[in-house]
């Protein structure tokens, strides 16, 4: 029995030490990392793979419904970066809905007017890749051509905008 409590004790403080801390964003992935890999199924029923992606630079964007900020700085995605690289083979851009039903986000696609891909995460599994489960969204995070993490957002500020559109721009030059 004292054999069994002491393994249990050491096994809980080995997983403790291998969940990363967050920084001050909730980000528990950093600039630099392999973005973390997941699968997703999109509101058109298609999936993606992250990992399939390679060799495109790809941005996602961490989304709700219920979100404000999410749906103030949709509008600006969709104009200053889909609609700018949407035809260019290198890149891919993908919403992440978090945790809400198909025909919710098919509403929320409609409502604010995005025509870029959305995918939906259910138990915000994907999301918890990459910041604390419990963090707040409105996060962009851009992967290069060779998976790693080389730029991430959080909410929505112009400053920080531009020079997401501005990184894209240059990895895709």
């Amino acid at each position: 029995m004292f054999i069994a409590a002491l393994m249990a004790c050491f096994c809980i403080g080995l997983s403790a030490q291998n969940v990363p801390t967050p920084d001050a964003a909730g980000y528990i992935v950093k600039v630099g990392d392999m973005a973390p890999d997941f699968e997703m199924t999109l509101t058109d029923g298609q999936t993606v793979k992250l990992s399939d992606l390679r060799g495109k630079v790809v941005m996602l964007q961490f989304t709700a419904s219920w979100c404000g900020v999410c749906r103030k700085e949709m509008p600006f995605i969709e104009k200053d970066i889909w609609q700018k690289h949407k035809d260019n083979a290198s890149f891919a851009l993908y919403g992440i809905d978090r945790d809400e039903p198909l025909e919710r986000v098919k509403a929320f696609a409609k409502q604010t007017g995005v025509t870029y891909p959305l995918g939906l995460d259910p138990g915000a599994d994907i999301f918890a890749k990459y910041a604390e489960r419990n963090a707040g969204i409105t996060r962009n995070v851009l992967v290069d051509k060779d998976g790693k993490i080389v730029l991430m957002t959080r909410l929505y500020n112009e400053e920080e905008f531009a020079s997401l559109c501005k990184k894209i721009d240059e990895l895709l030059k």
